[in-house]
């Protein structure tokens, strides 16, 4: 395969995604959000914190790239909701309400609102899927739109198990850790934006 047919396939497969029916992509969803189930179980717990490093933030990243806005953010919230009300495919196999209303229910929030926004930018902004430019768009995702509800709910949920802790301690427990991991999850999204996504 010459450069110039890579292009052209890449760019046909894109835009039938984007065309397929409802039907295709309320599956695609179903498919990505079972991804994203997948991923959870790439667990590495710490010690010190509550909350694990997992896979699923790379599965709901780049869900929004693939998916676009809408159908991306659909994906987590069938994740979040099927994964609540009785598929066990968080973190470690676990599921329930008990879990979204745990010390990393927050983050789960985060997923939803992260995957529209990196669906947003990829579906407007044709020139924004290249590597660097990607990369910034899924770094802003990842540290804001999933850390801040992230650490607001382990901040709540800490506070009503009567262990409040300060901000220093808060970011100990739900980021610092796993900032070394987000850029690599970071990194190897905005790559497949570079290889799979049309620029044009």
């Amino acid at each position: 395969m010459n450069i110039d047919s890579y292009y052209s396939t890449r760019k046909n497969v894109f835009e039938r995604i984007q065309d397929s029916s409802t039907a295709t992509k309320l599956l695609m969803s179903l498919m990505m959000a079972c991804f994203t189930g997948i991923m959870a179980q790439i667990i590495i717990p710490l010690p010190w914190t509550p909350v694990p490093i997992t896979g699923q933030t790379f599965a709901a990243l780049s869900c929004g790239l693939f998916l676009g806005r809408k159908y991306g953010c659909l994906s987590q919230i069938l994740y979040v909701a099927l994964g609540v009300a009785f598929i066990p495919w968080f973190g470690g196999m676990t599921g329930g309400v008990e879990i979204l209303l745990g010390s990393t229910g927050g983050y789960f929030i985060g997923l939803i609102i992260a995957s529209y926004f990196v669906g947003l930018i990829s579906e407007r902004y044709a020139e924004a899927r290249n590597f660097k430019k990607m990369a910034v768009t899924i770094g802003i995702a990842n540290f804001a739109l999933i850390y801040i509800p992230g650490l607001a709910g382990l901040a709540l949920f800490l506070a009503l198990q009567g262990t409040p802790v300060g901000i220093v301690e808060l970011l100990m427990m739900g980021l610092i850790p796993f900032i070394i991991g987000d850029i690599v999850k970071i990194l190897a999204a905005a790559s497949l934006s570079k290889v799979f996504l049309p620029k044009d």
